[in-house]
């Protein structure tokens, strides 16, 4: 999935100016945000209050959408720079594309990964054939500088690590928790797991104190750290814990999402991650000449025309809020 906006604005994200260094218990509200002309999707990152949990630096949670008589997702050829992309589902198929030549079929609790480097293009959309229900997580991790310029590439990991203990199952997805690590490839000290909690869990998960962390609700009605967390909000912990409470007063889903907080300071345009306003510049020209990106074959479809940059030069700065 991608930043659709025809309107786009600047991120000014990362730096560890405003990194939370202890507890803290942020309710963020998503915004909505029109994909296509049916679906709508809750993004949680970029977020007026919070920009970065960590690497983490985009975050959209989409359904459960009943799309038994609708064509589903539909994201036609766009790029990327900079960054991975995550795609995690509860429920559905969705079939991946990009200019490297890849073509997979995700399906739920499978992890497509794809790591842009300099620059990939791809598409997304439910196969002909599709579920009744679509329900997932669409989410961006930032590349630190010395891997961003690197060859694109996707990975599909349908095998993955799962922690248990009564009351909880925990789906590593992306990095390392309580002694397991993701087949995932990972460029900076990171967490995503999903966590499937049966009603009445009362459980500690373990944590990493420099970490900072936020917890995105999928489902169901759980309490963390004894904030009640609706799904489609996202809490932010911040650093400088050891543990994580979770209660479920029905069987719920989570995905827990940490890391070390980020220190470069990035511009986030589009669906792109730069340094300067001559990167984003340059990406914007490569994108509508045709150039650079790739081509993404087999998608029935145009790609997507890259948003008209703001007037005012867009600046790499810390954290804001």
């Amino acid at each position: 999935m991608s930043n659709l906006e025809r309107e786009a604005a600047p991120s000014l994200c990362g730096g560890r100016g405003f990194v939370v260094a202890e507890p803290v218990r942020e309710l963020l509200s998503p915004r909505h945000v029109k994909l296509g002309e049916s679906s709508e999707v809750r993004r949680l990152l970029p977020n007026l209050g919070r920009r970065m949990v960590g690497a983490w630096c985009f975050v959209d949670h989409y359904g459960p959408d009943d799309i038994a008589d609708e064509p589903g997702m539909q994201v036609p050829p766009h790029p990327h720079m900079g960054l991975q992309t995550v795609s995690w589902l509860h429920e559905g198929e969705v079939l991946h594309r990009d200019s490297t030549g890849s073509l997979q079929t995700i399906r739920p609790r499978e992890l497509g990964l794809m790591t842009s480097g300099r620059a990939i293009s791809h598409s997304e959309e439910s196969p002909r054939s599709h579920a009744r229900f679509l329900h997932g997580a669409q989410l961006w991790v930032a590349l630190p500088d010395g891997h961003r310029h690197s060859d694109p590439r996707f990975e599909h990991h349908a095998d993955l690590p799962v922690v248990t203990a009564p009351g909880i199952k925990a789906t590593l997805i992306l990095g390392d928790l309580d002694g397991a690590t993701s087949p995932g490839t990972a460029y900076t000290p990171i967490t995503g797991a999903d966590l499937a909690l049966t009603r009445g869990a009362d459980v500690r998960l373990p944590l990493e104190p420099d970490f900072e962390y936020a917890v995105l609700s999928m489902s169901g009605e759980a309490h963390v750290d004894g904030v009640p967390v609706l799904p489609g909000s996202m809490l932010y912990l911040g650093c400088g814990r050891t543990e994580l409470p979770l209660r479920a007063e029905s069987d719920a889903g989570l995905m827990l999402l940490g890391g070390e907080p980020f220190e470069e300071e990035l511009i986030m345009f589009w669906n792109w991650i730069g340094r300067s306003q001559e990167e984003i510049v340059q990406a914007r020209r490569d994108w509508m000449e045709g150039s650079r990106f790739g081509e993404v074959k087999g998608y029935d479809g145009a790609p997507l025309p890259a948003p008209e940059l703001p007037p005012t030069p867009l600046k790499p700065r810390g954290r804001v809020r």
